[in-house]
């Protein structure tokens, strides 16, 4: 079994000087830690690397060069006999499903962000997608959110949107 922390659009230091307590606590619980961009500074990436016991992270449109240049635009990793893929961007609500089922067929999970509205939704080629909000800037929220999940032999299972708390 392997334990997840989801996050996307940090936008540290223009959102937050830091990530919230309760997210920091999950990370160091975590055994993979999946960023989906937007992070905008480097020093988020390096305490991310130093503090998280594996790291999946990409650029987002607010990412500069710098972050670019150690990033992807997209992450691919089996864990657990899952199928993962990172996106920043998905592009509109509207036929998302379908879009993605056609851009990342033969993937079991797609996490993305940028929109900062959580999304937990199945596609009909069975793609699960999944967005974790921001801990940092909730815009039209309730709640800054990230996510945690279990991967256990090709399941995914228990995800949880978490609230951020400091």
């Amino acid at each position: 079994m392997t334990r997840l922390v989801l996050l996307s659009d940090t936008h540290i230091p223009r959102r937050a000087k830091d990530l919230p307590a309760n997210l920091w606590r999950a990370i160091d619980a975590a055994d993979l830690v999946i960023h989906a961009g937007d992070w905008v500074d480097v020093a988020t990436l390096d305490v991310l690397e130093r503090r998280s016991r594996r790291l999946l992270g990409v650029y987002g449109n607010n990412d500069g060069p710098d972050l670019r240049a150690r990033l992807p635009e997209i992450a691919r990793e089996t864990v657990d006999d899952v199928r993962i893929a990172v996106v920043h961007e998905t592009g509109a609500a509207a036929n998302r499903e379908r879009r993605m089922d056609a851009t990342f067929g033969h993937t079991d999970l797609l996490v993305f962000g940028h929109s900062h509205i959580p999304w937990d939704t199945m596609t009909p080629g069975g793609l699960r997608l999944l967005n974790p909000g921001s801990p940092t800037d909730r815009r039209r929220q309730p709640a800054a959110t990230f996510m945690t999940l279990e991967l256990d032999r090709g399941e995914i299972r228990d995800v949880r949107l978490v609230a951020v708390s400091n």
